[in-house]
């Protein structure tokens, strides 16, 4: 059946040129999958058919691939590509029904956040920026900006979008602002939700220093906290792209930008009050689960302590 088996595979790829119009290098990645179905349907059976196939042995195709160390990904695209192909096979009448309807990938793995370690976090915020210390202006700025994220963990876009103070002047109403009298920042998040947020000294300290650079830098508009040089208000890739050059100024190893300093923000606090609820109000969250990854990176933590503290923690040489 090897000739058959290739001319429906073949068959299908036409089809996915002619009717859906893939691009070439899409059929090619489908190609490569489909033949992968054909190896494992072929394994210790020279002339099985793919016509053959049925549901229990898909189920047993996907385990076997997830066994081999393929990540759930990559399991769920060779599934969709089996699945569409059995599609094709039903609808020319080569099979009755499709064997890979109802079989789900394996659950992908939560990816955890990545945060800095408590004094690396420190350094990123308060160590010169030596990118920017020719313009006293820009080093004010980045510091105020960078400080702000880790003091009160903004996401960037919640960050950019501050004014310097709260206006609302005809269509405009302002997204967020900073209340230097309370020390708090309030913004606008996810589902035009509003939160108030507490500011820490070092962030009002920064603020304070970077706003009388920022009155003389001010052009058109009168309302963004944090501008960039040409007096506008600065964007959230011109931020991404001052982090990451001042980490890397600075020796860090790793590659920061500003969600890392919001994660690093709620791990920390986590860390110091375990208060949960009060570091999902702080961030924004709508369900208390998006918050409760940050217990996993507690427990990372506390996991790293004890394997380097206790003294039947430590596994042995070869091991």
């Amino acid at each position: 059946m090897d000739a058959a088996n290739l001319a429906w595979i073949d068959g299908y790829l036409d089809h996915l040129a002619g009717q859906r119009q893939l691009a070439a290098l899409t059929r090619s990645a489908y190609r490569r999958d489909l033949l992968e179905l054909l190896a494992l349907a072929t394994a210790g059976e020279s002339q099985a058919s793919l016509a053959a196939i049925d549901h229990f042995r898909i189920r047993k195709f996907a385990a076997t691939l997830h066994g081999r160390g393929l990540n759930a990904h990559s399991i769920a695209r060779k599934l969709s590509a089996w699945r569409g192909f059995f599609d094709w096979l039903a609808q020319t009448k080569v099979i009755n029904a499709n064997p890979v309807e109802g079989i789900k990938p394996p659950k992908r793995s939560k990816t955890l956040p990545k945060a800095l370690a408590a004094d690396d976090a420190v350094r990123v915020v308060s160590e010169p920026n030596a990118q920017a210390s020719a313009n006293p202006a820009l080093q004010a700025c980045n510091r105020a900006m960078f400080e702000l994220l880790y003091s009160s963990g903004l996401r960037v876009s919640e960050l950019v979008g501050l004014d310097v103070r709260y206006a609302k002047e005809g269509h405009y109403v302002s997204a967020g602002w900073i209340d230097f009298d309370a020390h708090e920042v309030t913004v606008t998040g996810k589902g035009s939700k509003a939160r108030t947020v507490p500011v820490g000294q070092a962030a009002m300290d920064a603020l304070q220093e970077w706003l009388p650079l920022r009155a003389a830098l001010v052009k058109l508009d009168p309302h963004p906290l944090f501008l960039n040089e040409r007096g506008a208000r600065v964007s959230a890739r011109v931020l991404q792209l001052r982090l990451k050059a001042h980490a890397q100024a600075i020796g860090l190893p790793t590659d920061v930008h500003p969600h890392v300093l919001r994660h690093s923000f709620a791990s920390h606090v986590l860390q110091s009050s375990g208060d949960l609820r009060a570091v999902q109000e702080m961030l924004g969250h709508a369900s208390i689960s998006a918050t409760q990854i940050y217990t996993s990176l507690d427990f990372q933590r506390l996991a790293q302590v004890y394997d380097a503290a206790h003294p039947r923690a430590k596994k042995k040489a070869g091991a």
